[in-house]
């Protein structure tokens, strides 16, 4: 156990007391072997009888035999130091620890530490005493410091969890609000491809109604005799069958517009297609529809053979399927 400061003053103090003590003990001492008077008493002298000692009995004369035989006291040296008194025990109401209530549990690992060492050290100055309380300080303050970087560490680490989760929050909402964007972009584009068939069905229908009667006149000028609507379905069934054969890269937005030279034989078998000008799509998104037009072969021709034509140009739309 280790000594405190409150200890060394108590042995201090009973140190002190113990001398008191020894000195005051000492001077009453003196003052008892002071010569005094002889004191004359009243009373008669005493007397005493010699005897011889045949005359005793067996018992007292066994008795005297072994009788043991008177100590010499040793020589007392002169200016010795007196011994060192022990220290007074405390008294259990002054124990520094409590006494103990319950036994000690059994310790597997015995303590290999010299208890005598440990008693026979000896007390640390109260220059040793600062220096070790200043040790002390110091490594608290390293501590503190310590512990004060780890804090930080530690909220930073949360404040960047928490970032990454607000980021992917964000992120996903947008996914989200892309998500529906084209959604809702290709709902507008099949209603208007539907109102565009209707439309050319319409057309179509009309265009047949007043066939008959007008069989034998010649086409409208301005045309070279060919219907412009049956041109116009025409392109809007290749726009079509692209479309269901290609994947539209993010890069291109949708309404993206690029030309396209088809060289395609009667049945719609395609023998070449190319990238014309104009052309806003990038590299990639030029070789994904010309693998697109290839992908979607044999192209519309059944009802288009009037305006089928070998060397096609058509206006590719970018939509979605």
């Amino acid at each position: 156990m280790r000594e405190t400061r409150a200890d060394t003053a108590q042995a201090f103090f009973w140190a002190l007391l113990l001398h008191a003590l020894l000195f005051g003990a000492m001077f009453v001492g003196l003052l008892w072997t002071r010569a005094t008077a002889p004191i004359s008493v009243a009373g008669s002298p005493v007397t005493a009888e010699l005897i011889d000692a045949n005359a005793l009995s067996p018992a007292m004369r066994r008795t005297l035999r072994n009788r043991p035989e008177p100590v010499t006291p040793p020589p007392e040296p002169e200016d010795v130091a007196p011994l060192p008194q022990p220290l007074p025990e405390p008294a259990p109401q002054d124990a520094v620890a409590p006494p103990q209530q319950s036994p000690q549990d059994f310790i597997p690992v015995p303590d290999r530490e010299n208890q005598e060492a440990v008693v026979d050290a000896p007390t640390p100055t109260p220059a040793d005493e600062k220096k070790e309380q200043d040790l002390k300080r110091k490594q608290e303050q390293v501590d503190l410091t310590e512990q004060k970087r780890q804090q930080e560490v530690e909220q930073q680490r949360r404040l960047a969890a928490e970032q990454q989760e607000r980021d992917r929050k964000l992120a996903e909402i947008r996914r989200k609000r892309e998500a529906a964007a084209r959604e809702v972009s290709q709902a507008t584009r099949q209603a208007d491809l539907a109102e565009q068939r209707l439309r050319q069905l319409a057309d179509a229908r009309a265009t047949q109604a007043t066939g008959s009667s007008t069989s034998d006149a010649s086409p409208p000028p301005g045309n070279n005799g060919v219907d412009a609507s049956l041109r116009a379905r025409y392109a809007a069934a290749l726009q079509e069958a692209i479309v269901s054969k290609w994947t539209r890269p993010e890069s291109i937005p949708l309404g993206a517009r690029c030309t396209l030279l088809i060289r395609q034989l009667p049945g719609g078998q395609v023998m070449d297609v190319e990238v014309g000008s104009p052309c806003s799509y990038d590299e990639q998104g030029q070789r994904s529809i010309e693998a697109a037009v290839r992908k979607a072969q044999p192209l519309p021709y059944a009802g288009f053979e009037q305006v089928f034509s070998r060397n096609l140009t058509l206006n590719f739309t970018a939509q979605d399927r």
